[in-house]
């Protein structure tokens, strides 16, 4: 596989990303340099993560870099609870299925380069 745009869950991080822009554009104003910053920046990082770890050529490098796309995935977990409670009227849903594949799936692909 030549590039990490091949990678399915590359592909998946970037459906969340974009599902977490529609959902943050929801949020009340008061929250765009707050949690919808925060969740968007956490949401971008994984994708992000992802290519740059696959671009380094090492199983090392790209295993380090899956890593930190799954702690991105923590963070963004982390700030969903906290925008549930806080707006529960919005629709999670896709948002909560995607982050979920895309965490089974890098748990997935990190245990297999553990290996």
């Amino acid at each position: 596989m030549e590039s990490f745009r091949q990678l399915i869950v590359w592909q998946k991080s970037i459906k969340l990303v974009i599902e977490v822009y529609k959902l943050t554009e929801k949020f009340p104003k008061s929250e765009t340099y707050g949690l919808c910053s925060q969740m968007r920046r956490a949401a971008v990082a994984i994708p992000s993560n992802i290519a740059e770890g696959k671009k380094r050529k090492t199983k090392k490098d790209f295993l380090h870099f899956l890593r930190i796309a799954d702690g991105s995935g923590a963070e963004l977990e982390t700030q969903i609870v906290i925008a549930k409670e806080l707006y529960p009227k919005l629709d999670f849903s896709k948002v909560d299925n995607l982050l979920l594949e895309v965490q089974k799936m890098l748990i997935t692909i990190i245990k297999k380069f553990e290996d």
